[in-house]
């Protein structure tokens, strides 16, 4: 099994948890701990992982590029991966792919007084910061992390090279140890997704997997009209020239994001098209795709807030306005921190759901179990889409930034 792609491995124990679940069924009692146990250690790292790849993420900043150019980027950032979460909200909510799934008829119903309902915009925000910040992050307080991290991050940018030099070392050091714990536990994914779909199909038999279906659907339009209509869209209003020269001098570093499932691995191949076949300066490229790739996950964004609704309707609950606004801006703030390797989102929809109260529900590792079985070719989509969103900032930037001679070998 080592030869074989993890995709491949996560496939073929998905198809045999299938088989084993309909010739046992009574014996898959025994082999349903192995998917809990995998759930419980991506749950483990949610924590740390949110709290070193955001420190470290908005420590890492140039102070000196914060200006102009820092203003533009991070506006091209947030424009975006909001569009693209108001497109994952809508679409969740008009195609409704979990809707009309019932999961086990011995399943109590959910306690929705345990929903955390903010009654408004002002009181999301208000509950974003921390009394207690070790308290936040010991609860599932994720909002109240996120903005902790990203005020330390800030401070220590704050900070006299002397004082600051140590701690970045640190939390790189911390990150990048983290970043490696999350690709351990992803590895045991076949493991961990035969004792999860054994108990999918010994609880639903195969209604859950329609579901997941028109749920792949569901991304997939996503993903295809972010990248083919608001994207291009975009790019045209801002620089009025013809998307299609963009999306052929991204060719190569598209088709690098897709077959790698990493922006990060992609991002060597993501420079040299735009500086090289884009034309954009190096000044340019070297400040917005490397934090592009850290922090600007359009795809990941719309990801994360259409999966969590789905898992929602599975359950049969109706989000409030309230609870999907806080739905939004937690999947902003958890792709901003979603490491740069293969099916870290999948870690991070944790994140959005315990921002509502549904991390603990005892369904939610068979419906994320699922989700992973499947998740390979849409990480895949939207690890293009977020890398040919980071290059289409990029061009925008540098054509704002006065650099009219983009697109050599097509503009002549």
């Amino acid at each position: 099994m080592k030869n074989i792609k993890l995709h491949w491995q996560i496939l073929i124990a998905m198809v045999l948890g299938i088989i084993f679940a309909l010739i046992f069924k009574e014996q898959t009692v025994y082999v349903q701990p192995l998917g809990d146990i995998f759930m419980r250690l991506l749950k483990m790292v949610i924590v740390p992982l949110i709290f070193s790849s955001i420190t470290f993420g908005v420590a890492g900043l140039d102070t000196k590029s914060l200006g102009r150019l820092g203003l533009k980027t991070f506006g091209y950032y947030a424009l975006t991966s909001f569009i693209a979460i108001i497109i994952g909200l809508s679409l969740a909510n008009i195609i409704q792919p979990g809707m009309g799934v019932q999961l086990s008829d011995s399943t109590e119903a959910f306690d929705v007084s345990k929903l955390t309902t903010p009654s408004s915009l002002g009181g999301i925000i208000y509950r974003m910061i921390p009394t207690n910040p070790v308290s936040a992050a010991a609860g599932g307080d994720v909002l109240g992390l996120i903005f902790f991290s990203i005020a330390l991050g800030l401070a220590i940018t704050l900070l006299d090279s002397k004082r600051k030099e140590p701690l970045l070392k640190f939390f790189d050091s911390f990150f990048h140890a983290m970043m490696k714990l999350t690709q351990l536990i992803i590895r045991l994914a076949p493991i961990g997704v035969f004792g999860l779909i054994t108990k999918a199909v010994t609880n639903t038999g195969f209604e859950l997997f329609k579901a997941i279906g028109m749920y792949m659907i569901t991304i997939a339009i996503g993903l295809s009209f972010h990248i083919f209509i608001i994207l291009p869209l975009i790019f045209y209003i801002f620089t009025r020239i013809n998307p299609i020269h963009h999306f052929k001098a991204m060719a190569s570093a598209m088709a690098m994001a897709f077959s790698t499932s990493s922006s990060g691995a992609t991002l060597p191949v993501t420079m040299d098209c735009v500086e090289n076949k884009v034309g954009a300066s190096n000044r340019i490229t070297s400040f917005v795709l490397p934090l592009g790739a850290t922090i600007n996950m359009d795809g990941t964004a719309l990801y994360e807030c259409a999966g969590a609704l789905f898992i929602a309707q599975i359950l049969g609950l109706d989000l409030s306005l309230t609870m999907q606004i806080t739905v939004v801006i937690t999947a902003f703030l958890a792709s901003v921190g979603a490491a740069a390797i293969p099916s870290a989102g999948l870690v991070m929809i944790f994140i959005v759901l315990n921002s509502i109260g549904l991390g603990d529900h005892p369904e939610v590792a068979i419906i994320v179990g699922t989700m992973l079985a499947v998740d390979r070719p849409l990480d895949m989509f939207r690890t293009m889409v977020n890398v040919f969103s980071d290059s289409v900032g990029t061009a925008i930037i540098a054509k704002s930034e006065g650099e009219n001679d983009l697109y050599p070998e097509t503009l002549k």
